[in-house]
This record gives structure tokens, C-alpha cells and sequence, in this order.
């Protein structure tokens, strides 16, 4: 499966120069690597998650040959800059199960799981967060699920947790009754994160995945989940594309030729 070459033009903190980006799907095993090495990078280095470290200094797992994999790069370096790893129904049910059902019991969503793109690893280099990468990566996936006729998208917005979980009770206590979702598409964790007890003075620091989600009209599913492995509360994000913000689905479902799967 190809997906056309979108580009846009960025000034990354990499290189205050003129910076070309292009999204697309990886195709092959050593741009597999390049992304497991990007992961590494970011969730062992920039997180410190030291105990998920390795000699071969790859984040790998399972899903990774099964699952497609959007990629963000950079043409003047060659450099993989962004990553989104994307599991259709069809590779769900050849697994048995989405990445995220690991954390969440998604039985109150069954009617809808031949209709979901599950999007998960979202990693962006250091360098290149000002905007554009997300952007890209969000455009890429709203053009792959137009190609795979789905029309809900699921995930987890991971919060960290070494503050203690403080940031992360907060944000819960923050949403609105307009950011949950229906009853009818509430989830359950398998292993709930115990919410602290809302500290007034505490202003929630929203991370821009989770806010991406927001702002784009995607619900939070229930209470969040306790990874103890990243040591984030990861919220069960679910955007139906018919709820999709008018000024996102401008820009990310296009209709022009460039924006469609062949």
C-alpha cells in the first residue's frame, strides 16, 4: 500500500533553514528500524525509561510487523522526523485484539470495531515539534482511513506520571461533560489509574497529543489507564470523522488527487 508524498515546508529546531517534510508509509524493513530507533530515542532518552532499555536500542514489540506505520521525514537530512504506527480491522482481527485493548475493556464499542483505525506510538523527534510533524501525521492518517473506509479512530493519550500523578488528575478533573464520551462508548481499564483528590492550585499541563485529540472533536472514553511500563495514565481517546472540527477536517480530509490513495 503507497500513500502519496504530502509535504509541507517547516522550520524545524534542527535547522533554522528552509526544511522540506514529506509524509508517507513505510515500505520497507530498514524504514521499520529507522522508526524502532526513532522510538527508542524519544521513549528511553527523552522520557527516561531506562528500564526499557536494550543493547540493540530498538523499541520494538509484537504489532510492529503486522501494523502500517506513517513516517514524517526530513528530505535534507533523509532523517525519519515523526512516526504513527496504524492497525486497520483487518490486522485486528488477524491479531485477535487492538494494541489498546492491552489497558481497556472494549466491549461497549464491539459494533464499532470493523469501522476503527487504531493509531498508537505517536513519536516526534525532539527537534521537530513546533507543529508540522503532528500536522502531517494527522493528514496522513486521515487519508489512510478515507482509503481503508473506516470512520472512527481510536488511541491513547499518555500522560507521565512522574510527578507523582498530580498533572494527571488534574487534566481529569478539567475535561468538560462535552469531552466525554456517550455512555454507550465508555471503556473500562484493566488496571485504573487512581485519580488524586483535585488540588485547586494545580494548573494541568496538557500534552499536545492529548490536545491534538481535543481540538480535533475526539471524546474521553472514562478514566484512564496506569501503564506501569511508561509510567504514564493513558486516556482512551475516540473521534468519530463525523464529529471531526470543521477547521481540522479542512485541512485534513482533502479532496484533491495528492490527498487520495491510489
Amino acid at each position: 500500500m503507497q500513500l502519496p508524498k504530502s509535504s509541507s515546508d517547516s522550520h524545524s529546531g534542527a535547522n533554522p533553514k528552509h526544511t522540506k517534510l514529506i509524509v508517507t508509509l513505510a515500505s520497507t524493513r530498514q524504514e521499520i528500524r529507522e522508526i524502532q530507533r526513532l522510538r527508542y530515542s524519544v521513549f528511553i532518552d527523552t522520557f527516561r525509561l531506562s528500564k526499557l532499555s536494550n543493547t540493540d536500542e530498538l523499541n520494538t514489540d509484537e504489532f510492529d510487523d503486522y501494523c502500517d506505520h506513517l513516517i514524517v521525514r526530513d528530505t535534507k537530512t533523509s532523517q525519519i522526523v515523526g512516526t504513527y504506527r496504524l492497525m486497520s480491522p483487518t490486522v485486528a482481527q488477524r491479531i485477535g485484539y487492538y494494541y489498546c485493548e492491552q489497558e481497556f475493556d472494549l466491549s461497549r464499542i464491539n459494533l464499532l470495531q470493523q469501522r476503527i483505525i487504531e493509531a498508537s506510538h505517536a513519536c516526534v523527534h525532539p527537534d521537530y515539534r513546533s507543529g508540522s510533524v503532528i500536522m502531517l501525521l494527522w493528514s496522513g492518517l486521515a487519508t489512510y482511513m478515507q482509503r481503508e473506509r473506516c470512520d472512527y479512530l481510536v488511541g491513547c493519550a499518555s500522560v507521565s506520571l512522574a510527578d507523582g500523578g498530580h498533572n494527571a488528575s488534574a487534566l481529569c478533573h478539567a475535561f468538560t461533560a462535552q469531552n466525554f464520551a456517550p455512555s454507550e462508548y465508555r471503556v473500562t481499564p484493566h488496571n485504573p489509574f487512581p485519580l488524586h483528590e483535585r488540588n485547586a492550585g494545580h494548573v494541568p499541563q496538557m500534552p499536545p497529543l492529548l490536545k491534538g485529540y481535543l481540538r480535533s472533536g475526539a471524546w474521553v472514553c472514562g478514566e484512564p489507564a496506569w501503564d506501569p511500563e511508561f509510567n504514564t495514565a493513558d486516556f482512551f481517546m475516540l473521534l468519530p470523522l463525523s464529529k471531526l472540527d470543521s477547521r481540522y477536517a479542512r485541512h485534513y480530509l482533502k479532496t484533491d488527487k495528492t490527498a487520495q490513495l491510489p
